[in-house]
């Protein structure tokens, strides 16, 4: 039985949809869809409404930003078929209430990976495939596609590899107050005395005032140890040879790379995060005193809820143009699609001057 081809969709019809909410725009006569991505875009939701019914070819090259292969790539899931006409030939109103008033014949929903060509079975879980995919797995991992991901046959691992964004809010935040609380009062008995194990003379007491400055250190140190685990352990490249790293790296964070906005993986779990914050407070008390160790901890830690609470808005947030946090959202949305080997900055791009690891800027010819 012969496949049916593309779609073709009349100018009419695709002013009709963009009126109703929809956003369609074109390139080279292939229509997109992009209404389920607009809130998703790093130049911001507007940007793309204001787009809707145009083409972007021309958008497409910049400025202000030149878009990279794997940006034209994810375009392509959202490909509904051909245009019959230019968008800019002019049109009968007429013939857009008609188009507006006749029921869809399609549906617009987009098919996201081709499981027959792709490397892996997204019918099935991913975990234990990537392995296999050997030299061909560092490629593969940084082509993004808009899809969730099964990580594990069993729905009990399944579930607990999965976490809403509030989950990490709700379960630290009364932590770092509750452990904010002991080291100030701990501070505030007035026992507390740096380098104390040494030398007993020359030992300097700890206020209780100090507190808000020991936090904001813990806070600081957060942010360099943010940049080193993404730099130096998620973004290591497994040997090719090695089955168990591969996985290894894919469900730290290969998964993240390969699918961007599932909203279930984007902060990390409480289970598995439990351990890891065990093991660098564990690591404070041999290196500090007891409540001094605590006290950046607890900073630590809330560094760490702020930075998975940014992470989330980074990929689903819709900040505003000129904003902080818009320039972070573009500065890291161009990390996964092009710079995967720099702009390690999450939270802030501070560490990433000195580690000479900024994504430089774009720079485009003027015409004469």
């Amino acid at each position: 039985m012969a496949t049916a081809g593309p779609r073709s969709f009349s100018a009419a019809e695709v002013r009709a949809r963009c009126a109703q909410g929809a956003c369609l725009v074109s390139c080279h006569r292939r229509l997109y869809d992009l209404s389920g991505f607009v809130r998703l875009h790093p130049g911001g939701e507007q940007l793309l409404r204001r787009r809707a019914g145009t083409d972007v070819s021309a958008a497409l090259d910049g400025p202000p930003h030149r878009h990279s292969a794997n940006a034209r790539r994810w375009l392509e899931q959202y490909y509904v078929g051909d245009l019959e006409q230019s968008l800019s030939e002019t049109v009968d109103e007429k013939e857009v209430v008609a188009a507006a008033q006749t029921p869809e014949q399609t549906d617009l929903c987009y098919k996201t990976v081709d499981v027959e060509k792709d490397l892996v079975d997204w019918q099935k879980p991913l975990l234990w495939q990537v392995g296999y995919l050997g030299e061909k797995y560092d490629e593969w991992v940084h082509q993004p596609v808009d899809r969730p991901i099964r990580l594990f046959h069993s729905d009990f691992f399944e579930f607990l590899s999965k976490t809403a964004w509030y989950v990490v809010f709700m379960v630290w935040t009364p932590v770092v107050l509750y452990l904010s609380w002991v080291s100030y009062t701990s501070l505030a008995q007035g026992n507390t005395r740096l380098f104390s194990s040494f030398t007993t003379e020359y030992s300097i007491p700890v206020h209780k005032y100090y507190f808000p400055f020991i936090f904001l250190i813990g806070m600081i140190l957060w942010s360099l140890l943010e940049y080193l685990i993404h730099r130096f352990v998620f973004h290591m490249k497994p040997p090719a040879s090695n089955y168990y790293l591969i996985t290894l790296h894919f469900l730290l964070h290969g998964q993240h790379h390969k699918s961007p906005f599932d909203s279930s993986r984007l902060v990390f779990p409480p289970v598995p995060a439990s351990l890891v914050i065990g093991f660098f407070y564990g690591v404070l008390r041999l290196l500090l005193p007891e409540v001094l160790g605590l006290s950046v901890f607890v900073g630590g830690l809330c560094g760490y809820v702020i930075y998975d609470m940014i992470h989330y808005y980074l990929h689903y947030g819709s900040p505003k143009k000129g904003t902080y946090l818009y320039g972070l959202k573009a500065y890291h949305v161009k990390h996964h699609f092009e710079h995967q080997k720099s702009g390690f900055g999450i939270s802030t791009r501070f560490w990433d001057y000195p580690f000479r690891t900024l994504i430089p800027e774009e720079s485009f010819k003027k015409e004469d």
